[in-house]
């Protein structure tokens, strides 16, 4: 797998070159072309779940560089290419919970992803992150390739963003799987916009139909489709009532595992001037449970689903305690089983492209609970961007 995908990034670059776009003709077209990116080391140390066995205290040292290319292959196409190169050091890697989440691979219908050193104290590893062709009109766009299809407006649960389903308790909230797709969005509108979605993952292709406009200063969605199998309709809205931001998301699922359900989120922040950032949340999931004898775990632990009860509750409190330090803190509760998630975090940013966070996720509740199987976990995260 490893010589695979080191041959086919040598020859997309060559093939750069060869096309007319190396270095001299990257030159001659000035600042359409930009290399950016990260590196950042995240430090963990928790113990394994019961799910995996005899738990086991241990630590994670992940060291992750991410390029990002970006850049125009003549008047109306772009190429955007982001490469992962990740160095995991630790104990982590010696247990069984590490060696069956990392079974589990990817959802992505391409394989671009190599492991090229495994060993008990080291494993290193590469991956396209993102990797698409956009091809632009005068109101057309056609994205080609793995791509980031940000649909939905709330912060903590989305369930109009079914490509890519996102777990509220993630470490790295930022990190957003992408999926391979074909995109075609036509913009009518100044403000109105028509997409088409072919997408193909490894658990289901999927077609979707998304259409955006503007309403008296809200921005308004519709999506329907089918993903994976299952028969989807969503609603999504955004915008500004006064002092206070709305939001929410509703669908409706016809699936043919879990029978037909809804899944609503309602959400309101407000930023004051003494820097205060406050999100609110409340979300209704129609496909969790009201039992936790009925919870699912290993669907949640593999990604299938992010939540297993039906009601929640959250909110996140931000404040800039020194125009160089910033406190995030997320709380997320579970109103069902009377679990709860605790995630306070200080970031230090010296520069404007250096962070340094500190923090926990703490989880607590009954045994049997959502969040209460769940272990504590204490981070470092370092990042520098250029």
């Amino acid at each position: 797998m490893s010589e695979t995908w080191s041959k086919w990034l040598l020859s997309l670059i060559l093939s750069l070159g060869a096309g007319g776009y190396g270095p001299a003709a990257l030159a001659g077209l000035g600042n359409s072309w930009s290399l950016s990116g990260y590196y950042k080391n995240l430090f963990v140390a928790s113990r394994t779940l019961p799910s995996f066995g005899p738990q086991e205290r241990y630590d994670l040292d992940l060291n992750r560089l991410r390029i990002k290319l970006r850049g125009g292959l003549g008047e109306a196409a772009a190429l955007e290419v982001q490469y992962d190169n990740e160095l995991l050091l630790g104990s982590y890697l010696e247990t069984l919970q590490f060696a069956a989440l990392d079974a589990l691979g990817s959802d992505t219908y391409f394989d671009w992803d190599g492991t090229y050193v495994s060993r008990d104290d080291l494993v290193a590893r590469h991956s396209l992150y993102r990797a698409h062709i956009t091809l632009t009109g005068t109101r057309a766009e056609l994205r080609v390739g793995r791509q980031r299809l940000a649909w939905g407006t709330a912060l903590f649960w989305n369930p109009v963003d079914i490509l890519n389903p996102f777990n509220p308790v993630q470490l790295e909230r930022e990190e957003r799987t992408g999926v391979d797709a074909v995109l075609l969005g036509w913009d009518y509108g100044a403000l109105s916009r028509l997409s088409v979605v072919g997408a193909r993952q490894r658990s289901g292709d999927s077609v979707a139909l998304r259409w955006r406009g503007n309403w008296r200063g809200f921005d308004l969605a519709l999506t329907g489709g089918r993903f994976r199998g299952d028969e989807v309709a969503g609603f999504d809205f955004a915008g500004q009532l006064g002092l206070i931001g709305l939001r929410g998301e509703a669908t409706r699922t016809r699936s043919e595992k879990d029978g037909s359900y809804t899944r609503v989120v309602l959400g309101a922040d407000r930023s004051f001037a003494n820097t205060l950032t406050l999100n609110l949340e409340l979300y209704y999931n129609g496909q969790g449970r009201g039992d936790t004898r009925d919870y699912e775990f290993m669907r949640l632990v593999s990604g299938e689903v992010v939540s297993l009860a039906r009601y929640y509750g959250a909110f996140f409190l931000g404040y800039e305690l020194t125009p160089l330090l910033r406190w995030d803190n997320y709380v997320i509760l579970n109103l069902d089983d009377d679990s709860r998630f605790l995630a306070p975090r200080l970031v230090y940013s010296p520069t404007g492209s250096l962070d340094w966070a500190l923090g926990v996720q703490y989880f607590d509740g009954p045994t049997d609970s959502e969040y209460g199987v769940l272990e504590t976990l204490f981070f470092s995260e370092l990042q520098w961007f250029f």
